[in-house]
């Protein structure tokens, strides 16, 4: 009985112990998720790539690599120009079309007294110019320095899976290791055909709404088109975040401009929704949605806006682990089916 306790006492320290050191370096965590993610795309390209061709997988790699780099570069060279342009356009209309805004809803009777109504923050915040300069390049030094961490993890996971798999696995117990063998399989095929969907779904809705938006004449229509696709990757939230800069801007126009770009997202989200979604779901993987938008919002009340990018693949994770290490292994409920 009493090294029962201590074994239980053990293992709950241990659990708690983990819990900690995992918050506490919770920003490594996710970019190292991150790079996760990034190698299991390449990986399996390459993989594919492979097998429709003579070509070994080391080499199929480097081609994809190469072939990834030289797209990113071209894309540089022949978009970049416009795209910092309209991005630079999108920046210095906002304010003005939030003024725009604010104006329209003070010349309404319900409007002006809502206005009214909310604290009056004028004269409470001061502009600092030289910190607003500072906070700026800190946060540019620290998005460029998180990205080449991301980028390097996922090459070297990429290039040589096996050596961290096997350091994995030589943490498990020997009985169990071809189980934790399988659960590994399914969770790098699980993230594959997730990142597989959603960069396809990111695709079309970039293309849709910058279409959508050029037709409307809204300005800035490539930017705002690329800035709804990234923000795409994050379900349900995403549109709203790319839908109301683009509204606002259509109201700097007119109303009636920001209501059609409002009518132009929400037809979009349907046909993603509706049409593109479930083509995409047959050979990717589906999510409860609740539990998406739960993960989302939580993970990104954490820890920010890495926290809501990763939110989705790591409830699928989080999903696979409790189905096959828990549901079917501890409960012996084989039959549930999931992700």
């Amino acid at each position: 009985m009493n090294r029962t306790a201590f074994v239980t006492g053990l293992a709950l320290l241990s659990v708690i112990g983990l819990a900690a050191f995992a918050w506490q370096f919770a920003t490594v965590l996710l970019l190292a998720f991150a790079g996760l993610l990034l190698s299991v795309l390449v990986r399996h390209a390459a993989r594919a790539l492979s097998s429709r061709t003579p070509m070994p997988v080391g080499a199929a790699m480097a081609i994809i690599l190469a072939t990834f780099a030289g797209i990113a570069a071209l894309f540089v060279v022949a978009a970049g120009p416009r795209i910092a342009a309209e991005l630079t356009e999108v920046a210095e209309s906002l304010p003005g079309a939030i003024q725009d805004v604010e104006t329209w809803i003070k010349g309404t009777r319900w409007g002006d007294y809502v206005l009214r109504a909310l604290p009056d923050a004028e004269g409470q915040t001061g502009w600092n110019i030289a910190g607003m300069l500072g906070g700026t390049v800190t946060s540019l030094l620290a998005v460029v320095a998180n990205i080449v961490v991301v980028l390097a993890t996922a090459i070297f996971l990429a290039v040589d899976p096996g050596l961290y798999r096997r350091g994995v696995l030589h943490l498990v117990p020997k009985p169990s290791r071809d189980r934790a063998a399988e659960v590994l399989d399914t969770l790098g095929g699980a993230l594959w055909r997730w990142l597989l969907g959603q960069s396809l779904d990111m695709v079309a809705v970039a293309l849709m709404t910058g279409l959508g938006l050029w037709l409307i004449g809204v300005p800035a229509p490539v930017a705002l088109g690329l800035i709804a696709g990234l923000t795409n990757f994050i379900p349900y939230v995403g549109p709203f975040l790319s839908g109301i800069p683009a509204t606002l801007i259509g109201f700097s126009q007119s109303p009636t401009v920001a209501l059609y770009t409002a009518l132009l997202f929400l037809a979009v989200q349907q046909v993603e929704g509706n049409l593109l979604m479930p083509v995409i779901q047959k050979r990717a993987t589906s999510l409860p949605p609740v539990l998406t938008i739960l993960a989302v919002v939580g993970l990104g009340s954490l820890f920010g806006l890495l926290g809501a990018l990763l939110a989705t693949p790591l409830m699928l994770v989080g999903i696979i682990l409790v189905r096959m290490l828990y549901v079917e292994d501890v409960l012996g409920d084989r039959d549930g089916g999931g992700p």
